[in-house]
């Protein structure tokens, strides 16, 4: 059974088999998104952002080798796991699907659940090499559930949030490398501030891409959370080109980079799920 909720894209012309398979794998747990033609599901993947796509090579307009090119090279989309559904058995078809990131290749006819199983398995390999950020390498998604979750088993804890707001706009405005490059800057400090002043059971983690979760001691929390806020304020102007900076003064609050930097800690907070932890923490900010 597929894990509740997980999204899976067909993208099929032929009418009754893209009915019969989304049937099937709704059946089967999954939200099934479906596209009839190339372009289509080119502009809808990028849209709905699914876990999965299985895309067959024979559409009407662009092929489906084209549909994963143009996948590849859109940010949002260019990890998303495909599984090549085709009539095509040539060796080197497969290998033009293979060098384009497929993750598995299945011809037609074919049997649904080896379709099935061979979506699940993908599906968890995704997920498991998901658990670290690909820019900053620090844990995310379940990995770093379970080590929240393990650091408030215990008696004393301290936890600092620092958000970097802002970095979707700077995105926009200046590309994807230079906003990479902003976290993984604050990646550096983040992890340096707590070496400096945690110990070896300390972490650094995402919470989502531009808010960073510190695990530390009670005792070390709010002392942590000013080195951090220190040394964030006083780095923003340089994550900015040298020819900008001397406009950031100029721009609101709501157009440039600012941080905001919280604690929490087990002297004045117990928390007994993380869905208390996190509705504390939102309402820090």
């Amino acid at each position: 059974m597929a894990e509740k909720g997980s999204k899976i894209f067909v993208v099929e012309d032929d009418t009754d088999l893209s009915e019969m398979l989304t049937a099937y794998f709704k059946v089967q747990g999954y939200q099934v998104f479906h596209a009839g033609r190339g372009e289509d599901a080119v502009r809808m993947i990028t849209g709905t952002t699914p876990d999965i796509a299985v895309l067959d090579i024979r559409l009407p307009d662009i092929d489906g080798y084209e549909v994963c090119r143009r996948l590849r090279q859109n940010r949002r989309t260019q990890d998303l796991p495909v599984i090549f559904l085709t009539e095509k058995r040539d060796r080197e078809d497969k290998l033009t699907g293979l060098e384009l990131g497929a993750v598995d290749y299945i011809t037609k006819p074919f049997d649904i659940q080896e379709l099935r199983l061979r979506v699940r398995n993908a599906l968890r390999r995704f997920q498991r090499n998901a658990q670290v950020n690909p820019v900053t390498g620090l844990p995310e998604g379940n990995m770093m559930v379970e080590r929240l979750e393990d650091a408030l088993h215990r008696p004393d804890w301290g936890i600092v949030l620092a958000e970097v707001r802002g970095l979707n706009k700077f995105r926009d405005k200046y590309g994807f490398v230079a906003a990479d490059d902003v976290s993984r800057a604050v990646t550096l400090m983040l992890t340096n501030a707590v070496q400096e002043l945690g110990n070896s059971e300390d972490f650094v983690g995402h919470a989502d891409t531009g808010d960073f979760l510190m695990m530390t001691s009670s005792a070390n929390a709010d002392k942590l959370a000013r080195r951090c806020d220190m040394r964030l304020r006083a780095s923003i102007p340089y994550f900015y080109p040298a020819m900008e900076r001397h406009r950031i003064k100029d721009l609101t609050d709501s157009e440039r980079l600012n941080v905001h930097v919280v604690s929490l800690s087990s002297k004045e907070h117990q928390f007994t799920d993380l869905e208390s932890l996190f509705a504390a923490l939102a309402q820090s900010k």
